[in-house]
């Protein structure tokens, strides 16, 4: 099977919109695909059974994987296949129909408001350094970025006067984002100092930069919040995707439509966004416990039984 995989593979480089991170974890997880048709003797795509495929979604469920993971994994195949089957190899996906075991969909966690509003006030805005971390912060939390589309603004991308950025997303989609007043303040105030790094030639028009004038990483964004948390007094985990998560929850909290959150969070599907609704119904769950007279009185009950 290494061949066609090969094939697949170099389908995929010579493909519009494939970006270098997502050719590579095709990569990774077809070379897993790769390995366990080679346990199975499985040369040619002739080979392939709905049998052998569930024996390999058992094995990456028996790896005790993360269940994101597993359907990267499984997506990563499917698309093999489906590229199999266009290509004359097979008459139908011997995936069809395939469906990993259900298990409890884990919430991504959030920041509440007053947690935000102190991460937020943490950066040393006295010194160069903490002036760029507080215009990163405010950026994600205004317009909900990913890590590398923040990483990835060029000063092009911003219209302080009308407050937007555009911001290349997965698969190569520009967006356009809104952004509050608080983050356009802290943009302007980034971009204005006298003492930020000038760009090296590498970095090209990159937004936010490092010491040495080099792109901003995201391995570099983790620990600007991992910094500013410890800064805030958070004692505990959360990272720029925790940012945007809150962005997210804290929109609908406040009455915003799940359409708008999706266009606002560039997801190609609805159902992406739903996770959200089920993070806001959880804080309308812990705000009825603790305010409505009944749950109120059935908490104290409980409580002095305790």
């Amino acid at each position: 099977m290494d061949e066609w995989i090969d094939q697949y593979l170099q389908r995929l480089k010579n493909a519009r919109g494939v970006s270098v991170h997502t050719l590579r974890a095709y990569g990774t997880d077809l070379a897993t695909f790769a390995a366990f048709c080679a346990e199975r003797g499985i040369e040619a795509p002739s080979d392939l059974a709905p049998r052998a495929m569930r024996a390999y979604l058992g094995q990456l469920e028996d790896q005790g994987l993360a269940g994101t993971s597993v359907q990267r994994k499984l997506s990563s195949v499917r698309g093999l296949l489906k590229w199999l089957v266009e290509e004359g190899q097979l008459e139908t996906s011997p995936a069809v129909g395939l469906r990993r075991r259900r298990t409890p969909r884990n919430l991504p966690g959030v920041l509440s408001e007053k947690e935000v509003d102190a991460l937020l006030a943490a950066p040393d805005t006295a010194t160069p350094t903490g002036r760029r971390d507080q215009a990163l912060l405010e950026v994600i939390y205004s317009a909900g970025t990913r890590a590398a589309e923040t990483v990835g603004l060029n000063a092009e991308d911003l219209d302080l006067k009308v407050g937007t950025a555009r911001v290349m997303g997965k698969g190569g989609k520009q967006r356009l984002v809104a952004l509050g007043s608080h983050a356009l303040s802290a943009l302007a105030a980034y971009r204005e100092d006298p003492d930020r790094p000038k760009p090296v030639t590498t970095a090209g028009d990159a937004l936010f930069l490092g010491p040495r004038g080099t792109r901003l990483t995201v391995r570099t964004l983790e620990r600007v919040v991992e910094r500013n948390l410890m800064r805030a007094h958070i004692h505990r985990r959360a990272t720029p995707h925790t940012l945007r998560h809150s962005f997210a929850t804290h929109l609908l909290d406040r009455g915003a439509d799940l359409r708008s959150v999706q266009e606002m969070l560039g997801h190609a599907h609805l159902v992406t966004t739903q996770i959200y609704t089920h993070l806001s119904i959880e804080r309308l769950r812990e705000v009825y416990e603790q305010a409505h007279p009944r749950a109120a009185a059935e908490l104290e009950e409980e409580n002095s039984k305790g």
